[in-house]
């Protein structure tokens, strides 16, 4: 599946047609030029003109702890019920990052678990989350929300053993696979390591067959 905003996908969800690649219109949107609120995902489309540009779902963005949370909130509600007469599946994106995160005592999940509980109440059918650094931590993220959860692949490194390490780590700590960007389309080889994580996803192969199959 593959994640864009409704322009690319009018544009370009017909290279789709007689594959098995869908794509996901992402319906919330900031710039690094927001200055200081470039930290609130504003919508910029919503479900049914989504479905009608070519998307098979939607997803939406929160930053807990952002100033602009509750309004963030408000919209990723709006979206799930928008979706849920549709029958639309909704992916969530949820952060926390910003000047009010405001974490429990001895959190090992950095706020994480909250956010992607967050997600599930909110009606999103999966949630992308981050790697807490740690198989206990991530697995306690899990715990908190009875849906698919997908791990972000964070900054963009090139090291192909740390991401899938990182990704083999977060499945067999109850994650249900990937939402990656820079990891993918910043690295040497974007075939390989699509293809070697999907081995890690979905054939559960370890890290060494998956690189050594791959020749990363």
């Amino acid at each position: 599946v593959i994640i864009a905003h409704k322009g690319v996908i009018d544009k370009f969800s017909h290279l789709c047609d007689g594959t098995a690649t869908k794509m996901i219109a992402h319906l919330s949107a900031s710039t690094r030029h927001g200055g200081k609120n470039h930290s609130n995902k504003v919508l910029v489309g919503d479900v049914d003109e989504a479905i009608m540009r070519g998307a098979v779902g939607v997803s939406c963005q929160v930053n807990i702890g952002s100033k602009k949370e509750s309004a963030m909130l408000q919209r990723m509600g709006q979206i799930t019920s928008e979706a849920y007469r549709n029958a639309v599946p909704v992916l969530g994106m949820l952060y926390v990052r910003g000047e009010n995160v405001n974490l429990m005592k001895n959190d090992s999940t950095k706020g994480y678990a909250h956010a992607a509980r967050i997600g599930f109440e909110l009606g999103c059918d999966a949630v992308k989350t981050v790697w807490t650094g740690d198989k206990d931590s991530f697995a306690a993220v899990c715990r908190g929300a009875p849906i698919p959860l997908l791990v972000a692949g964070g900054e963009s490194t090139g090291d192909s053993k740390q991401i899938l390490t990182m990704v083999k780590l977060s499945i067999e700590a109850g994650g249900s696979g990937v939402c990656m960007g820079r990891q993918i389309f910043a690295h040497p080889d974007v075939t390989g390591i699509t293809k070697a994580l999907a081995m890690i996803v979905h054939e559960d192969c370890s890290v060494d067959e998956a690189m050594e199959k791959c020749s990363l």
